[in-house]
């Protein structure tokens, strides 16, 4: 697999303020739930909670390959919806939040640059909204914590692809540095979720595991606004500022 590290942000008047933002506040909330482990649970997405609209707080049982697992829960928002909110924000550990906020990081700015910040802000969360939807579809009935911001990042990613696909990634791969188009990138990227999501089909719903029916569900959310931003939206206008600083500084 490739992984990637940066991507060429030369055409870039400036930096994403909104993808930064979005980045700290990810990051604050993550430090908020290791002093709240009960916030983790309670804040996060259970995907009976949104079908049917009521809260659990009692622990639930579930089927595993190994039998029996106990669930725990936690009392959530008043308005439980508020949950598809809370939890594009918040991670399971350091490795899931790394690797998110390495990926908004890169694909970020670029597509709010072409969106424009209010419009980036909107689409993000939109993406996280459709990536949520696709999970509960294929789940209903699960009452295991679904978090983490891979769905709107995934949308992040649908976008770049559409609207800067011949833009040099840098990456690692088979551990040499190697600067491929995103096209190559996020096409092995999405590639990967359909196999293992494909391989995943009513395990993940009922015994956790990674959430590839989000990931597919906010990228395919991403190609479609990606489509309509690259028709209707103009192109970010040169900065022979920034251009002659690279040059020259």
């Amino acid at each position: 697999m490739i992984f990637p590290l940066s991507d060429d942000d030369r055409h870039l008047i400036g930096p994403g303020k909104v993808t930064i933002a979005l980045i700290v506040l990810n990051v604050l909330l993550f430090g908020w739930q290791f002093l709240n482990p009960e916030f983790t649970l309670g804040w996060s997405v259970i995907q009976k909670e949104i079908v049917t609209g009521q809260d659990l707080v009692e622990p639930q049982i579930v089927q595993g390959p190994q039998g029996a697992i106990e669930v725990p829960q936690a009392p959530g928002p008043a308005l439980i919806y508020f949950t598809i909110f809370s939890a594009m924000f918040m991670h399971g550990g350091l490795g899931h939040i790394g690797g998110n906020m390495l990926y908004l990081w890169i694909f970020g700015d670029n597509v709010e640059h072409r969106f424009g910040p209010m419009k980036f802000l909107l689409f993000y969360l939109f993406s996280g909204i459709a990536a949520t939807v696709a999970q509960v579809a294929l789940g209903p009935d699960s009452v295991i914590p679904n978090l983490g911001a891979s769905g709107a990042i995934s949308g992040v990613m649908g976008a770049y692809l559409v609207l800067f696909p011949k833009n040099r990634v840098n990456s690692i791969f088979l551990f040499h540095m190697v600067s491929v188009p995103a096209v190559v990138v996020l096409g092995m990227w999405i590639a990967m979720q359909l196999f293992s999501g494909w391989g995943t089909v009513g395990q993940n719903s009922q015994t956790g595991g990674v959430a590839y029916a989000a990931h597919i569900g906010g990228f395919v959310a991403g190609v479609v606004a990606g489509l309509g931003a690259r028709l209707m939206m103009r192109k970010e206008p040169e900065n022979r500022s920034y251009e002659f600083y690279t040059i020259k500084g």
